[in-house]
């Protein structure tokens, strides 16, 4: 098992109705955990939770990314942080 840790930041965070998640990524991408933790949302729908992902951007270990292709790997911290503010 691969576990990676995922950290969400106000919209985000709202919509998926959690603030963190720990998911086996094995040979995941971002892209594929971000359908799965929006498909469990609780704070808004996952068409929502969706919606507000796709506005995302990412630090993986700590280094922006925009690769939602890139395939995580057992122990990365990935935190999800919508726009801020507008612009």
């Amino acid at each position: 098992m691969s576990v990676v840790t995922l950290r969400y930041f106000a919209a985000a965070k709202a919509t998926l109705g959690r603030g963190r998640d720990e998911l086996d990524a094995a040979g995941r991408s971002i892209a594929d955990l971000l359908h799965e933790v929006a498909a469990t949302a609780t704070g808004g729908s996952p068409a929502e939770a969706e919606a507000v992902l796709a506005r995302c951007s990412f630090l993986l270990n700590r280094s922006a990314t925009t690769d939602r292709a890139r395939i995580l790997a057992d122990g990365d911290s990935l935190d999800v942080l919508p726009p801020f503010a507008g612009g």
